[in-house]
């Protein structure tokens, strides 16, 4: 009897077949855009249980979010009619490093319930080392540390190399900020591949262990792994080399932190009996983007040749409008959207606005709201990820549960309490060492014996503070505990202290409102804060942002990687935006120019039925405006020998008069007239 993941892998074409069934080694999936490498993945995995012996525990997928290891999870169980495979791992890298970490604490001196780090307390911890408020400073060190880590650079090895004063500071602090965090016993994001990968290289044990445990590997976006991570797939595929990595090098857009091409490179010297399958087909785009897409593509230098195609039809013509300024830019293309909408019977969430800067956002925010076209903003900050409620947050979390040591940390320092780095680094070591809670060591008197009154009394006077918010949102009223709490934190005035009247005032104001909130909350639930606080620690652990199903997804080209839609706008195509330098820096480093380039091929492939390009031929700088030229992509995109006469039309902007025109055509459309007579204005000949 056949089985039934065999008859679904029958669906993919011969290439992504090939990808599914190769097992004689090393494996290299070259996944153009669109060109179905999930299923070339998932189908993977069914194929290995179902048909070769492998049992799911013995396997492990990686990629990059949490977002694309959940789709992965639901493709497989849907192949396997929806039977859980027990022991089946698909994460990203940082929630696999997680658990090897959990796993192996003991070898690496860490408790078992070690904590986790997120930027903003890393962020604390070298403002307290280096004594200064200078928040761009912090900021540049702290992405410096990130690219070190990343790199494979020790401390010791960064501070030999140092080019100038600034790495020399900067790599003294790397060291002094490592062992603060090992004193805290934690690790932060960065440490979550470093730190498995050294203890693979240093410990045969271990090592063997994890060989034998993981027998097949799976790598996702792999062109998008940095140097540690490919160490890390090294070491746990080990000789055997039963690997198969799925990636595009025309979509390696995040040089700038860390992910290397040199990877791909390294996979052919590496692993010399490595097998090359290449996706081509593209299963989103019409003809006419692909052209544009392959065009551009083409002047990058190329470490594997590939080209993409399409069966789903000419399409229509790629547009490309020049606009005045940035204002006209916004209000055409929110109009051209909204006719374009109306003329199709299409969706809100058919639609993207694409951009290469975040600060490009705000203007066509304001020209959505004006419409009332409902929009999300794609990277934008959710509320509870703002400083101030992440740090009154960390309050509640430790009312919610004092062994939370991420929290600790963050709520015993935010606003200061006198407590400094010396007494956590040593509460940090004695709690490593007795396998307790932060909170609790404070109270063990083998702390009392190391560290002296001054030390303790500040930490002793905190947790005995938390203790009575805590039995307080036990037994009272939500609205009373929380303005005593709030008043007894003295955050606002912390808030005014550390930052301008205006930022302060926002701050607060933010603060203010989710205190209301929760009182409201208390009060239409009928519950203690104590409960209202469980459910808000959830929340802010599960918020992604709110967002509207049927909304135009305002996002950069970036964040867009990955996804696709119907229709896409893609605006500020010039010179000094996209590509995002001068001409002289391009001449000076050519492999940015690429990277630039391979930003707008993904943009490009991310539409599927129409692509609308902008570009404004001046643009505000300060109070005056400068002029700009069209994007040297916009010229590249009309070069493929492949491309047809009219693959792209350059499109007039829209004149006040044509913009009445058709505001009265999009109301006669949803009136119930048939058509719009949109063409005069789109067309140009």
């Amino acid at each position: 009897m056949s089985n039934p993941a065999a008859k679904k892998s029958m669906k993919l074409n011969p290439q992504q077949q090939e990808g599914v069934d190769y097992l004689d080694g090393p494996c290299l999936v070259l996944a153009g855009a669109g060109s179905g490498k999930t299923g070339v993945i998932t189908q993977k995995i069914a194929h290995l249980i179902n048909n070769c012996g492998y049992e799911p525990r013995h396997i492990l997928a990686v990629t990059f979010t949490n977002k694309a290891a959940k789709e992965m999870v639901e493709r497989v169980a849907k192949i396997m009619d929806g039977k859980p495979q027990k022991g089946l791992t698909i994460s990203t890298f940082h929630s696999f490093g997680v658990r090897f970490l959990r796993d192996e604490a003991k070898h690496l001196n860490l408790k078992e319930k070690f904590s986790i780090l997120d930027q903003d307390d890393c962020f604390s911890i070298l403002q307290e080392l280096c004594a200064t408020t200078d928040k761009a400073l912090i900021k540049t060190m702290q992405s410096t540390i990130s690219l070190w880590k990343n790199g494979r650079v020790s401390p010791e090895q960064a501070l030999s190399e140092a080019k100038d004063e600034q790495e020399l500071q900067f790599a003294r602090v790397y060291a002094n900020y490592n062992a603060t965090i090992a004193a805290y016993q934690a690790v932060d994001f960065d440490d979550l591949i470093r730190l498995p990968v050294e203890l693979l290289e240093s410990n045969e044990e271990v090592r063997n262990r994890w060989q034998a445990k993981l027998r097949y590997i799976l790598v996702d976006e792999y062109q998008d792994t940095n140097a540690v991570q490919y160490q890390l797939l090294r070491l746990l595929t080990g000789v055997r080399a039963m690997f198969t990595a799925v990636g595009d090098d025309d979509q390696a857009i995040y040089a700038w932190r860390g992910a290397t091409l040199d990877n791909l490179k390294l996979l052919q010297t590496d692993f010399p009996r490595l097998k090359l399958v290449k996706l081509e087909q593209n299963y989103r785009s019409t003809e006419r983007i692909l052209n544009a897409a392959n065009a551009v593509i083409a002047h990058n230098p190329k470490l594997f040749d590939k080209k993409l195609w399409s069966e789903y039809g000419e399409g229509d013509p790629v547009r490309v409008i020049p606009m005045a300024n940035e204002e006209e830019e916004a209000e055409n293309v929110v109009m051209r959207l909204q006719a374009h909408r109306i003329s199709n019977n299409a969706q809100f969430s058919d639609y993207a606005i694409l951009y290469r800067g975040n600060h490009q956002a705000r203007v066509f925010e304001q020209f959505l709201r004006k419409e009332r076209i409902p929009y999300v903003l794609s990277g934008g900050q959710s509320f509870f990820e703002r400083a101030e409620i992440r740090d009154i947050m960390a309050y509640f979390r430790l009312l919610n549960n004092i062994n939370d040591d991420p929290a600790f940390i963050r709520a015993v320092t935010t606003p200061k309490r006198g407590i400094g780095a010396v007494a956590l680094e040593m509460l940090g070591t004695y709690s490593g060492r007795r396998g307790v809670p932060l909170f609790e060591a404070v109270f063990e008197t083998g702390f009392a014996q190391i560290a002296t009154q001054r030390q303790i009394e500040p930490l002793t006077e905190f947790v005995e503070f938390i203790n009575t918010f805590e039995e307080r949102a036990r037994l009272e009223e939500a609205p009373e505990v929380l303005d005593d709490l709030i008043k007894a934190i003295g955050y606002e005035v912390y808030l005014f202290d550390q930052f301008d009247e205006r930022q302060a005032q926002n701050k607060w104001k933010n603060v203010v409102d989710f205190v209301a909130w929760m009182k409201r909350r208390a009060e239409e639930d009928d519950k203690k804060l104590s409960e209202v606080i469980q459910s808000m620690v959830l929340i802010s652990m599960l918020d992604k942002g709110s967002e509207e199903a049927n909304s135009v997804r305002l996002s950069t080209l970036h964040a867009s990687k990955g996804l696709e839609y119907p229709h896409v706008f893609l605006v500020g195509i010039e010179e000094g935006l996209l590509p995002h330098m001068s001409r002289d820096e391009a001449l000076e480093d050519p492999t940015r120019i690429e990277e630039e380039r391979r930003l707008m091929y993904v943009g490009i492939t991310r539409a599927r039925n129409s692509l609308h390009i902008t570009w404004c031929q001046k643009r505000r700088r300060g109070r005056d405006f400068e002029n700009r030229e069209a994007s040297r992509f916009i010229k590249e995109m009309a070069h493929d020998k492949d491309a047809k006469r009219g693959d792209l039309k350059e499109v007039p902007q829209i004149t006040p008069k044509q913009r009445i025109e058709m505001l009265k055509a999009m109301l006669a459309k949803q009136a119930g007239q048939q058509e719009l007579p949109f063409k005069p204005l789109e067309e140009k000949n």
